[in-house]
């Protein structure tokens, strides 16, 4: 893209702005290996359980699935689905796609329960939200993104909400 084109952007389009959303600990016994599909090989992950805070909403996980696909450019592909209940017994659906990416010692460390210094590998995601609670309506309208660290027994995430 040529400096010009970029220059002329509206100041909105420069950047991306965020603000802390929640922070999100998952608790995933160990995975189901599926093995080497025609399309990846897989393995699915049941979310059990977990909690979730921020200033406007915090909780439980209820339940969830984790499929992921492990890809052969050391890169693996989570598309998640989980049941979120508030404190206040709102039931928020998450879904979100993530990215887990790093050098294979690492992800194996990881993958194995074994603690990996989180700036040493890729771990980020996009997502979702749906609720039928009018006081958390706001939600089915925002994208949200999360950076995580694969912890012995699930996925730690800080969440933002995309303004």
């Amino acid at each position: 893209m040529s400096q010009a084109f970029s220059e002329n952007l509206p100041e909105v389009l420069k950047t991306v702005r965020t603000k802390p959303l929640l922070v999100l600990r998952e608790t995933v016994p160990p995975l189901y290996i599926v093995g080497a599909t025609p399309n990846a090989f897989r393995r699915i992950g049941v979310v059990a359980g977990g909690s979730f805070e921020g200033e406007r909403l915090s909780g439980v996980v209820v339940s969830g699935n984790d499929w992921q696909d492990v890809r052969r450019d050391n890169c693996t592909k989570l598309d998640v689905r989980l049941l979120l209940k508030t404190t206040d017994d709102a039931l928020i659906v998450m879904t979100y796609q993530c990215l887990r990416a790093g050098e294979g010692n690492t992800l194996a460390q990881s993958d194995r329960g074994e603690p990996v210094e989180p700036a040493s590998y890729y771990f980020r995601f996009i997502a979702l939200f749906e609720t039928a609670d009018r006081k958390y309506d706001w939600i089915n309208r925002i994208v949200a993104i999360g950076i995580g660290d694969r912890l012995a027994d699930g996925p730690l995430y800080n969440v933002f909400e995309v303004l």
